[in-house]
């Protein structure tokens, strides 16, 4: 057995990629993630890569998920704040900067690859600290994801990886950076979602373009945010990129490719040269600061007159 994942089937293996799954790990025993410990992952994690939010409550209006600005306060200030606020806090690739993390990464990715034996690329462990009773958006990611809980419980709903919950004109327009990761949610999608409430020791893996979304229960979580991709994910994910580049320029309508490797490999093939050339339209990210974390501020958030 695996020293991180402590709880992988057979099923497992053969499940990973085609549909939601859940499993064990021990990294929550570690006291790693505790108030003090993160306070001092926040002094010494770059201030100006992280990743400071808060967001509305309805689950359909996803664009109050909006960026802030911690200002000078302090790491411990910062884990205050999410705890009595309403803060998401993103550490994004936290393994580039934290020779702590480095390892542990390492460590987290050689289990992986053994448990779902393929090779693995561009790793990046994010820390997740996120407030009582937020949420993340109905979105979707293009690389992979696993999500690994360690403090708190979350409920996390893994949608079908299909047209009516996540057209291809949707996911071809993230590939092609037209648009950000969050897309429409209908509460009616709820009925069809795979659904977990995801306590410590557990981590949940879902497939490539599958939309989910996840709402914190009424305490500070903290997760670890692992995404990477494999050989067929980066096929994939070209492959589409060509398809909404021919949807595009030629208005046709090309199929997303799943058992003809020719074809597959071809396209993916194209997506490099069109990229290449910088066929996308990229749109601009709303990198402005819409509010500073104040702890005397009801959520811990005082919102500007205007963005900054």
């Amino acid at each position: 057995m695996s020293s991180l994942i402590t709880k992988w089937s057979q099923q497992n293996k053969v499940d990973y990629g085609k549909r939601p799954l859940t499993a064990l790990h021990n990294l929550h025993k570690s006291n790693n993630y505790d108030d003090e410990h993160l306070a001092k992952l926040l002094e010494a994690y770059p201030r100006d890569k992280l990743g400071i939010h808060t967001m509305g409550q309805n689950p359909e209006d996803w664009t109050t998920f909006v960026g802030g600005d911690a200002g000078d306060l302090s790491g411990e200030e910062l884990v205050q704040a999410v705890k009595k606020g309403r803060i998401w806090l993103n550490l994004r690739a936290v393994n580039d900067d934290i020779d702590e993390y480095a390892e542990l990464c390492d460590e987290m990715f050689n289990e992986v690859e053994s448990c779902i034996d393929r090779k693995t690329f561009k790793h990046d462990l994010g820390v997740l600290i996120s407030s009582p009773n937020v949420q993340v958006f109905y979105h979707l990611d293009i690389s992979l994801s696993l999500l690994w809980q360690l403090r708190g419980i979350k409920k996390v709903r893994i949608y079908p990886n299909s047209s009516e919950f996540a057209p291809d004109e949707t996911i071809e327009g993230i590939i092609l950076k037209e648009t950000e990761e969050e897309f429409e949610f209908k509460p009616e999608f709820d009925k069809h979602a795979f659904e977990v409430d995801l306590e410590p020791g557990m981590f949940a893996s879902w497939p490539q373009f599958a939309p989910h979304r996840i709402e914190n229960q009424n305490m500070l979580n903290v997760s670890l945010s692992v995404e990477y991709v494999t050989l067929q994910a980066i096929l994939q994910a070209n492959m589409l990129y060509t398809n909404g580049y021919l949807r595009r320029r030629f208005g046709v309508n090309p199929v997303r490719e799943t058992s003809n490797a020719v074809k597959l490999w071809s396209k993916a093939a194209l997506a490099r040269l069109l990229k290449l050339n910088r066929c996308e339209q990229r749109f601009q990210n709303d990198l402005r600061s819409y509010f500073k974390i104040d702890l005397s501020e009801e959520n811990c958030v005082r919102f500007y007159d205007k963005p900054q």
